[in-house]
């Protein structure tokens, strides 16, 4: 019995040790994404809303201390140290809860990213005019996504004041009526003009990248939550031994 304990502890121990390394993998994925999907927001912190870019800064953070963190699990496992072994328990499950809650808050802003784009798009139209930096954007944005507008080209004829002559930003038209020097864009030329609002276009590339902060989270929570088993049953097993051998 006392045998084939020890022979399960062994097993366990040198399982969470090779959990480790797969822990270590993880902590780059959550490198990778939270730097991809910062990357893919970059340039947009005018127009999208602060939480788009707390969630992906999150992720990062947590990849950076999960190295740090597989110090105590490789090294709590190998000799099998208690206090090493139980600080590595207690900081995998703050991961597993700050990884839980980075995923949540990914869904969270998938479920509302109609909302707080469309709040963003319509704050900084207004400045189209005003502001080099946010027409900027929006040209990047209209060209980019192909569309025109928050929910559609009439968008711009109360910003632009062209009541007159239905006057549109060039980055409205499709690229083929003309080079961007040319001025010449208006709600008239219909199939010229990009008749989709922003707020959709531009919205599914923002969801998007919501999903796969949430799918990161949630699914490598899960995986941790796998570790916190073995790193508890491992100083579980170290703290028995220490007390039979006292």
């Amino acid at each position: 019995m006392a045998s084939a304990l020890s022979w399960s502890a062994s097993f366990v121990k040198y399982l969470l040790f090779g959990f480790n390394f797969v822990f270590a993998v993880t902590g780059i994925i959550l490198l990778s994404v939270g730097l991809t999907v910062q990357g893919a927001y970059h340039g947009y912190k005018d127009i999208l809303d602060s939480g788009f870019y707390s969630v992906p800064s999150l992720l990062i953070a947590i990849g950076s201390i999960i190295f740090f963190i597989a110090f105590f699990g490789c090294c709590g496992a190998i000799k099998e140290n208690y206090c090493m072994t139980l600080t590595f328990s207690i900081l995998l499950i703050l991961v597993f809860i700050l990884e839980l809650s980075a995923g949540i808050s990914g869904y969270v802003l998938r479920n509302q990213t109609s909302k707080l784009v469309s709040d963003g798009l319509k704050s900084t139209m207004k400045e189209y005019e005003n502001s080099t930096e946010i027409a900027k954007i929006w040209d990047e944005i209209q060209m980019d996504y192909q569309c025109c507008g928050v929910n559609s080209p009439k968008d711009w004829i109360e910003v632009l004041h062209n009541d007159t002559n239905d006057g549109l930003p060039i980055s409205c038209c499709k690229p083929e009526t003309g080079i961007i020097g040319n001025r010449e864009c208006n709600l008239k030329m219909t199939d010229k003009v990009y008749q989709n609002g922003c707020v959709v276009e531009f919205g599914n590339f923002v969801q998007a990248h919501a999903v796969s902060l949430g799918a990161a989270g949630i699914v490598l929570a899960f995986i941790q939550f796998i570790g916190i088993f073995f790193a508890c049953f491992i100083a579980k097993q170290i703290r028995d031994r220490q007390w039979l051998a006292a």
